[in-house]
């Protein structure tokens, strides 16, 4: 089994789009893949009165095989803020060694490929000590970086990478996703990171709103799971 932690250079630059892209990649490799979510906030209740969030309902429409949405979500909180508030809100801090406990079920899913979405970027906090990567780090997993193209991509993506790199961890790979149709220099941009990145590119994604991942998997043009 092959362990992945994907992160990406802020909110909103394309982890649960790329992270489904990935597992429909593995799926047309014939691997069998599951994609976590371990904390997940901005979740509504569905019809059978459970928390659930997009995010993690595209992983687990991505996954094969597909297990309960607690196995993909295990801390799913109603408010559309940053995790750590979202928990002390309703008295269920967060911990790396916590998060870890309640994700055990999902990542003991014996599968090719696991695939576990952070949220937001590399720092988004657990608590007044912790953050995201101290969960990654306890993971042990390779990082795939999301770069979400755009204006300042250049420097968000590589303080990230540097943070990553002061983690001990390694960067398996990233992927440029273009979420600004109207990026100035767009070539330029991903020329750069591309020599600067010292990791493969996996793929660069257009900007495509209204493209399922499934039909992407053609951009992928370098496998991390090969």
């Amino acid at each position: 089994m092959k362990r992945y932690f994907i992160t990406g250079t802020d909110t909103d630059a394309g982890k649960t789009f790329v992270s489904a892209l990935l597992l429909h990649h593995a799926r047309q490799l014939g691997l069998s893949c599951f994609g976590l979510k371990p904390v997940a906030a901005g979740c509504q209740r569905n019809d059978e009165h459970q928390w659930v969030n997009d995010d993690a309902l595209a992983l687990q429409e991505a996954s094969a095989p597909q297990q309960s949405y607690s196995l993909h979500n295990p801390v799913a909180l109603a408010p559309a803020i940053a995790p750590h508030i979202a928990a002390a809100e309703i008295n269920a801090p967060l911990s790396s060694q916590g998060l870890l406990d309640l994700c055990q079920p999902g990542l003991s899913q014996n599968v090719d490929i696991q695939l576990v979405e952070g949220a937001g970027g590399w720092l988004v906090p657990l608590n007044e000590q912790e953050t995201l990567a101290d969960f990654a780090k306890a993971l042990d997993a390779e990082i795939i970086l999301v770069v979400g193209m755009k204006l300042g991509c250049i420097n968000h993506a590589l303080l990230t990478l540097s943070m990553i790199r002061f983690s001990g961890l390694k960067l398996a790979g990233w992927v440029a996703n273009h979420i600004d149709p109207d990026m100035c220099r767009a070539d330029d941009n991903f020329t750069y990171l591309n020599n600067h990145i010292d990791a493969p590119c996996l793929g660069r994604i257009p900007y495509c709103p209204n493209d399922l991942p499934a039909e992407l998997t053609p951009y992928i043009t370098h496998s991390p799971f090969l």
